[in-house]
């Protein structure tokens, strides 16, 4: 494992497989993994909010941290600084909703997934009817862009000329995707060529 100390920033709306990717690029390259979601479920801890599992967003407490967020912006000013100081260190794979529209270093990477794949591969993860998981994507995505916009002024999803990197994500495995941003890594020269 060659490691290397840039730092990738990887966004995409709820279900697009960011974290995944993250993961992945971050066992393949020896960087930290920061995920912007768990210091997130932290704050909401502290809040007394009781966190179960991957798909805690999408259940009621979620969703309604998700509105007291929209009410009070210390939580995502707080979560911002502090990804902000991470990517700013370096070496790190890092997913945000964030970072790339507030200037922070590194590469940024945005996951594509239409609303209707990523409502399959939530129904397929929380073992939930894709009709409920379709409008538990459609709630997030709303509140989602609404907070964003309203903390920042720039409209997640749509603005992505931010972006080094757009993967469509729809219908392709993990390990093609990663092979796309290895392949991305090689051509600017972040990472040293692979050996077929």
């Amino acid at each position: 494992m060659k490691k290397i100390n840039t730092t990738i920033i990887f966004s995409g709306m709820a279900g697009s497989g960011k974290s995944t990717l993250a993961r992945e690029i971050a066992k393949k390259y020896g960087l930290k993994y920061v995920c912007g979601g768990d210091i997130l479920k932290e704050m909401a801890k502290e809040e007394g909010y009781k966190i179960t599992g991957n798909d805690w967003w999408e259940t009621a407490d979620g969703i309604k941290f998700l509105s007291q967020r929209k009410k009070n912006f210390d939580f995502d000013k707080r979560l911002d600084a502090i990804m902000l100081k991470k990517a700013k260190e370096g070496g790190a794979a890092i997913t945000s909703w964030a970072l790339p529209w507030l200037g922070a270093p590194g590469i940024k990477i945005w996951v594509d997934v239409k609303q209707e794949v990523r409502a399959k591969r939530i129904s397929g993860r929380d073992k939930i009817p894709y009709e409920e998981a379709l409008e538990l994507v459609k709630t997030r995505d709303k509140e989602n862009i609404a907070l964003y916009k309203k903390i920042y002024g720039y409209t997640l999803c749509p603005d992505k000329k931010v972006f080094d990197l757009i993967l469509d994500a729809n219908a392709k495995g993990v390990d093609k995707l990663v092979k796309e941003i290895v392949g991305f890594l090689e051509s600017r020269n972040v990472v040293a060529k692979e050996r077929e």
